[in-house]
């Protein structure tokens, strides 16, 4: 069992992501997950992320909060235990109109499985 302290998690830069505050609660260098990591993403009113896309798919899980996921075919405004799956190269820009504080969970596989 690898266990990941919240007090101890270190903090990461997500790309072009603004006004976020990201932890890596599992994987990369902080654990030896196999086939994805999961992070933890305190947006500031107003934050979020640029429009972007990535070739593999993603699951967020908001935790606190609300948070608006723009796809090019429309907008989804997650709240409280709220989640959504993005495909692969599916993109998305993410947005905290509000002005409170959110929190998301975010789980990423790796391109290929990690070694074990």
């Amino acid at each position: 069992m690898e266990v990941t302290r919240y007090d101890e998690a270190p903090p990461y830069e997500a790309p072009k992501h603004h006004e976020c505050f990201g932890l890596r609660l599992q994987g990369l260098e902080v654990s030896k997950t196999r086939n994805f990591w999961m992070g933890l993403s305190h947006f500031l009113p107003k934050g979020g992320a640029f429009e972007d896309a990535t070739p593999v798919e993603k699951v967020y899980f908001v935790l606190e909060g609300e948070v608006t996921v723009v796809t090019p075919e429309g907008e989804a405004t997650l709240k409280k235990w709220d989640s959504c799956y993005l495909a692969p190269n599916e993109s998305r820009a993410i947005e905290n109109r509000t002005n409170s504080p959110a929190s998301m969970l975010v789980a990423i596989p790796y391109p290929e499985p990690r070694e074990g």
